[in-house]
């Protein structure tokens, strides 16, 4: 924005990225928070809520990173595009690798075992340590795990672009399905086919 300095659009950005994070996530998310909390032995009450929103807060923290990285990516086209006018043509051809790309990783093994890690019982693979430390770390290792899982569909919706309400819901759909539904990589593989068709159309469109 005009007379907006570079540290308040990061922050703005970062404001509206975790607002669309915690609703996107909040589905596959309330699930793994259960499962801490049945857990976690020797704790109750407030001791117990705090050590459950330490989780959350820590799985959070690690999309606040991503959220970051993807500003500066989102800010370093920007700039290509202002000294190099002509290099905005093929933005959309770029695009639409990017989405190839990302349709095949949904449709790897890689994706399926990152998949089946997050399904499990025992919480993305890491049990929970005892105190505050335990559930700040096991926070943390969620969200690397679930950003690892998401990564595919995660960077279909930064190539389409995060202002566009119907490709966010689609993926938000589609991590919850994968996450919830009893199969998860019958979902996926149409996500991933669904990918790549878009994004043969938008360089077919270019």
């Amino acid at each position: 924005m005009p007379q907006q300095t570079w540290c308040g659009a990061a922050a703005g950005y970062l404001g509206m990225w975790l607002a669309m994070m915690a609703p996107m996530m909040a589905p596959s998310l309330v699930p793994m928070l259960a499962r801490y909390r049945r857990s976690v032995r020797g704790a109750e009450g407030i001791h117990l809520h705090g050590l459950t929103a330490l989780v959350g807060v820590g799985y959070f923290v690690v999309w606040v990173v991503l959220g970051a990285g993807a500003y500066a990516g989102g800010a370093g086209v920007t700039a290509v595009e202002v000294r190099w006018g002509t290099a905005a043509q093929w933005l959309p051809v770029v695009a639409g690798v990017v989405l190839l790309v990302a349709g095949g990783v949904q449709l790897s093994s890689w994706k399926a075992r990152q998949l089946s890690l997050c399904r499990e019982g025992s919480g993305c693979g890491w049990p929970p340590g005892p105190g505050a430390m335990g559930a700040w770390r096991h926070g943390l290792r969620l969200g690397v795990q679930c950003s690892r899982c998401c990564a595919s569909l995660m960077l279909a919706l930064l190539a389409i672009g995060m202002t566009d309400l119907v490709a966010m819901a689609a993926v938000a759909l589609a991590i919850s399905a994968e996450r919830l539904m009893p199969v998860p990589l019958r979902i996926a593989r149409v996500a991933g086919v669904a990918i790549v068709v878009t994004g043969l159309l938008t360089i077919a469109r270019a």
